[in-house]
């Protein structure tokens, strides 16, 4: 099955090309057609399965079909992402697949300066992407406005609600046109109670499409664990890495502190290394991030926030240095290797 079956314009089916896809992933068989149809739908995916795409094709298909034909560009599609890392993520998969249609977006969020973001919005945006807590500060300036939306789009709704973003989350909606009026769409790799409640709020007789397992992990990963003693596991860590000429390494830790001085440990070991978490500034973010995926950075070590929205093509390896806490965390983690059908190895130290 192409890409062209799914009834998808020629920008579209354009862009899909040159970045050299050639056929829908599970996830976006299902879902493009459907979000295309526009009905509600409730999704459960694992990460890593394309889900950004398939949700940002059919989005932009609608938008493009029914241009404004004059005046301001109110937003018209609104993406509400749990993290940073994942807004510009996302941002980028509007920006990539709609480069040919005459559509404006802007990504939002938090630890960067409002005043361009701003002088963005003020210009007119077509599709925002934005992470809760900024949206409500552009809100209460009375820099954005929500009363024209016609696409929700919940990504990763289930991390959302474990950050604490549900008071937020009814605080936008009630800014949003009522629910008859407009088009959701709730993506989750995890389906929880609370998650399952939001639904029944939010969406209107959604179609519902799993593509696996609730709450499984990859088949495409490799999944070991090394039984260590605790006080021995960063020397485990090294030897791994050196042993095994390990090139790109993502490892997680449980506390932001715990990350700071393990990538401080490793770099005494010889192995150049970033942490990667909360209370780090967007910039340096950013440049830790970048410096990883240019192969400048050996090792990222990170936090749970890092565990959705990174990106990484072929991303190797994961390591878990210390489990997380939830369950459904582990998911995440290790969701960020074996991504677009690549094989990935993800090793645990217990």
């Amino acid at each position: 099955m192409s890409f062209d079956t799914l009834g998808l314009s020629a920008e579209l089916l354009r862009a899909i090309d040159e970045q050299g896809y050639n056929e829908p992933t599970p996830i976006q068989r299902k879902a493009i057609p459907i979000i295309m149809d526009g009905k509600d739908v409730m999704a459960g995916a694992q990460t890593g399965t394309g889900k950004t795409a398939g949700f940002t094709l059919p989005l932009l298909q609608r938008l493009s079909a029914n241009p404004i034909k004059n005046g301001r560009r109110p937003v018209r599609a609104l993406v509400l992402t749990p993290t940073r890392e994942l807004a510009a993520q996302v941002g980028a998969s509007v920006d990539t697949y709609g480069r040919h249609l005459p559509l404006k977006s802007a990504v939002i969020f938090g630890g960067v300066k409002i005043n361009p973001q701003i002088a963005k919005l003020r210009q007119g945006v077509d599709i925002l992407v934005a992470t809760p807590g900024r949206l409500l500060d552009h809100a209460s300036q009375k820099t954005v406005d929500l009363s024209q939306v016609e696409i929700l789009v919940l990504d990763e709704a289930d991390r959302m609600l474990d950050m604490g973003f549900i008071h937020d989350i009814r605080k936008l909606l009630a800014m949003l046109p009522k629910n008859g009026a407009r088009q959701n769409l709730l993506f989750s790799a995890t389906f929880s109670g609370e998650i399952k409640q939001l639904a029944n709020r939010l969406l209107n007789q959604p179609e519902l499409i799993e593509v696996a397992r609730q709450n499984a992990t990859a088949d495409r990963i490799k999944q070991v664990v090394h039984p260590v003693d605790k006080l021995r596991k960063r020397e485990l860590l090294s030897h791994l890495i050196g042993s095994q000429n390990w090139r790109q390494v993502l490892v997680f830790t449980r506390t932001k502190h715990g990350a700071n001085r393990l990538a401080q440990q490793l770099e005494k070991d010889g192995l150049s290394a970033a942490a990667i978490h909360g209370n780090k500034s967007q910039g340096a973010r950013t440049r830790a991030l970048a410096g990883f995926k240019r192969g400048e950075v050996r090792v990222l070590v990170a936090t749970d926030i890092a565990a959705r929205g990174l990106d990484i093509d072929q991303l190797p390896h994961v390591v878990n240095f210390e489990l997380p806490n939830v369950p459904e965390d582990y998911v995440h983690r290790i969701g960020r290797t074996g991504r677009a059908g690549n094989e990935g190895e993800a090793v645990s130290l217990v």
